[in-house]
């Protein structure tokens, strides 16, 4: 499998841009899933409109692929503004972030993607942009310097990231908003695969959104990749309708399992539990083995495994847990089986007409 087919790819490749964009939600109503999240929004952008002034700035945490870009290009239409996007590594310089600030309007949403990878001498020239909507600009070296305060017009600054632990506390306390997005359940990620489909014109039974939405990871972004690769499966054999066995076949194909597990985990999961014999292993041991770098394996594969109990952290390296010696289908080794976890299945498949009824 090479790294383009890796389901948990963390960026969009250019081929996929346009797909993602296409499916994006343009209102709170249309965004599916995070309840609490979407209504504390609703509740903030009401209180700004009818005020007539910007909203808060706005921190939206959580891990890839679960909302935070619609999140803000929401935030921009709902309030009627202009949006600009950028990201934290891009912003290398100040001047880079004064030519940003100065060229936004009243109102206007300024999103900056892994914020908390933006260089710290950039980062300080939003403090007092956030705080008192004011730049201050060095003119002139050496003793002859002096230092000129502009205005600026009230934005709103909505940034994400996807480890909150890394940002400051100066630039983490300027936020009036700060939320979490959560990984989606099934019944979510199934509605999400079929509003998708419908704007793809993909024909799609109930049966198929259970079979993709299972495989998902939790994640919209993951479900929509998997829906169109689906549909090709679908276009090419010439099946016709998505139900459970083209979705099964295709996502066999993919290499992905019914935990939503692709190559890289397993093989994640296997070093551990068969080359590395079960002992406490580094980040970087292990990202050497695997063949991909530790900051990927931490920030996107790791959360899933976890959160599955697939894996565990200790203070002297990863484990590989009872649970995934089940699913790899090896013996659980006595010492694991010690230190608890069970060995029952993994997920247990909902039925076409059980927890997906209310599916469209």
């Amino acid at each position: 499998m090479t790294d383009d087919d890796r389901l948990a790819d963390p960026a969009v490749t250019s081929e996929e841009e346009p797909f993602d964009t296409s499916l994006r939600p343009r209102t709170l109503d249309d965004f599916i899933g995070q309840e609490s999240v979407r209504q504390q929004l609703a509740i903030f952008l009401e209180a700004a409109r009818q005020r007539q002034e910007a909203l808060d700035h706005v921190l939206l945490a959580g891990p890839p692929g679960l909302g935070k870009t619609s999140l803000a290009i929401i935030l921009a239409s709902e309030m009627g503004v202009e949006i600009t996007v950028t990201s934290g590594p891009v912003l290398e310089r100040k001047g880079d972030l004064a030519a940003i600030l100065t060229a936004l309007g009243p109102g206007d949403v300024l999103f900056v993607d892994e914020i908390h990878r933006m260089n710290r001498s950039v980062e300080e020239v939003l403090y007092p942009a956030m705080e008192d909507f004011q730049l201050d600009v060095v003119l002139g070296q050496g003793p002859q310097a002096r230092t000129l305060r502009l205005d600026l017009p009230r934005f709103t600054l909505v940034g994400a990231t996807t480890r909150s632990g890394l940002l400051t506390t100066p630039l983490r306390d300027r936020f009036g908003v700060v939320q979490r997005l959560d990984y989606y359940g099934p019944d979510d990620l199934g509605r999400i695969i079929m509003r998708s489909a419908d704007l793809l014109g993909v024909e799609i039974a109930p049966d198929g959104a259970v079979a993709i939405a299972v495989r998902s990871r939790g994640t919209p972004r993951i479900a929509n990749r998997l829906l169109r690769r689906v549909r090709d499966v679908a276009q090419v054999k010439g099946l016709g309708t998505v139900d459970q066995r083209v979705a099964e076949q295709a996502l066999e194909i993919l290499e992905v399992d019914e935990a939503g597990l692709d190559d890289l985990d397993r093989k994640i999961l296997t070093h551990l539990a068969v080359t590395f014999a079960g002992r406490p292993t580094g980040l970087g041991t292990l990202a050497d083995a695997v063949g991909e770098s530790p900051d990927t394996i931490e920030d996107v594969y790791e959360p899933f495994l976890l959160q599955q109990g697939l894996l565990a952290r200790t203070p002297r390296g990863r484990v590989a847990t009872a649970r995934a010696y089940v699913h790899l289908g090896l013996e659980v080794p006595r010492e694991v089986r010690a230190q608890g976890g069970g060995q029952e299945p993994l997920f247990d498949e909902p039925e076409p007409g059980a927890a997906w009824g209310s599916l469209p």
